[in-house]
């Protein structure tokens, strides 16, 4: 097996190694949030936390209208979150939705409890 990035490189190093080297991005660039929160990691001691990077589905860019797979693009990273519960880190590249899938009113809201049954499942 071969990983694409070691435990030791860089918040950097890990973002621009999957970048480059799996998305086909000829550059990294980061906004101000993202090289700030990039420091506070550093701070904490949790750069050795491993990278995962949420973009768009529909191109290996973080451009939605750049459909499939596009190469010497520059790739952009907005922000990061900290999971520290899960010892991750999340790049956020472009403008996306953390959990697609879910409606404006999720099914969740319709399901009760009323004298010990059940209600809203269907």
């Amino acid at each position: 097996m071969r990983f694409t990035y070691k435990e030791e490189d860089s918040v950097e190093q890990k973002i621009e190694k999957i970048a480059i080297g799996i998305y086909g991005a000829s550059v990294v660039t980061y906004s101000v949030a993202a090289r700030n929160r990039i420091k506070q990691i550093e701070k904490m001691g949790i750069a050795h936390f491993p990278v995962c990077i949420a973009k768009t589905q529909y191109s290996f860019s973080a451009d939605p209208k750049l459909y499939g797979v596009v190469e010497n693009f520059e790739f952009h990273i907005k922000d990061l979150v900290i999971n520290n519960g899960a010892e991750m880190i999340v790049a956020i590249a472009g403008e996306i939705v953390r959990m697609p899938g879910l409606p404006k009113n999720p099914q969740a809201l319709h399901m009760d409890i009323v004298d010990g049954v059940i209600e809203g499942l269907s």
